[in-house]
């Protein structure tokens, strides 16, 4: 797949660190756009990109380019894949997706009928420990799946804290971290909660820093998330079977996995990642593509706007005004 970044930031630099540590002649990333020509150049040089381009327009029209990775702030996904769409590139836009469930939609139906990929870049779902642990649910091998338990926080700071917070860039901690927390629950139950209880604090932007979530799932399943950008948290995760419960100690980046059965001994489940981590969702981009296919089968459409009508539903019970959504 030959790649274009879009945006020069952390998450762009990570992306391309991976492609240069998977060493692989099916992935090469040919160009980078950003609105600053200089940051694109100065970036192009760091990772030996052959074309740096001043601007995500420039860049979406390059012929050399097939597919786009966009790293654009939260606020600019909408318009920045529509852009890609219209210009016949194939997306991996950064999580969240959008904004909102509708933007979404749009964008999927907008890309099935062009016959372009387009997918959330919610990268944890194509971890191989997570292959493992789906299937300890789907067997019922310790039984049903009863509660689930994540958290994530940590502390924004700096110019970082005004683009986390700010509603106009889309922000607060539910929609930007707190996507990871509902996207792993949506993953292990496989459907909406019924009802939802929360506890939520606002900043001096007016959006979350810090929520407290209880969820309830058919079949008398549970769930408790906590996400945050003002408090530092460990990214652990705990499900809790019949005849066992599972510990993660990062569920983002998810490499490994504590079993303590209710009789026997505990033990561990070790996936290691190749680079680190990203590599999966990006060979999925690129077998999708050669597939001729819109959206995986592995994260799929309905799933990734599944997860963002429920954080619209959550945030509309918080009374927080949509001030990014389009008409």
């Amino acid at each position: 797949m030959k790649w274009g970044i879009m945006a020069t930031g952390t998450i762009a630099a990570k992306f391309a660190k991976t492609v240069e540590k998977m060493q692989s002649d099916d992935e090469k990333i040919v160009a980078v756009g950003s609105r600053d020509i200089k940051k694109a150049q100065e970036f192009a040089d760091t990772y030996g990109i052959g074309k740096a381009y001043g601007s995500y327009e420039e860049l979406v029209r390059a012929p050399e380019v097939e597919a786009v990775y966009i790293a654009t702030p939260n606020s600019l996904h909408f318009d920045n894949t529509m852009l890609c769409l219209e210009n016949g590139k194939h997306v991996l836009c950064e999580k969240p997706f959008t904004t909102n469930a509708k933007e979404a939609e749009r964008l999927y139906s907008e890309a099935d009928v062009r016959g372009l990929f387009v997918m959330e870049a919610f990268w944890i779902r194509f971890l191989p420990l997570y292959e493992k642990l789906l299937r300890f649910i789907e067997t019922k091998e310790f039984g049903e799946l009863r509660h689930v338990r994540c958290d994530y926080g940590f502390i924004a700071k700096g110019g970082r804290r005004e683009r986390k917070f700010r509603s106009e860039l889309g922000g607060g901690a539910l929609l930007d971290i707190g996507i990871y927390n509902l996207g792993f629950l949506h993953m292990l139950m496989g459907e909406a909660p019924k009802n939802i209880a929360s506890d939520v604090h606002f900043n001096e932007y007016g959006t979350d820093d810090f929520s407290v979530l209880q969820l309830k799932y058919p079949g008398g399943r549970s769930a408790h998330s906590v996400q945050s950008i003002g408090l530092q948290m460990e990214r652990q995760a705990a499900i809790y079977f019949d005849k066992a419960t599972i510990y993660l100690p990062d569920f983002q980046a998810a490499a490994s996995m504590t079993v303590k059965p209710v009789e026997g001994e505990p033990y561990t489940v070790e996936c290691p990642f190749e680079v680190n981590g990203f590599e999966y969702e990006i060979r999925e981009v690129t077998a999708c593509v050669r597939g001729s296919k819109t959206h995986s089968d592995i994260f799929k459409p309905k799933d990734s706007v599944a997860v963002l009508r429920l954080m619209d539903e959550i945030r509309s019970s918080w009374n927080m005004k949509f001030a990014f959504e389009k008409n």
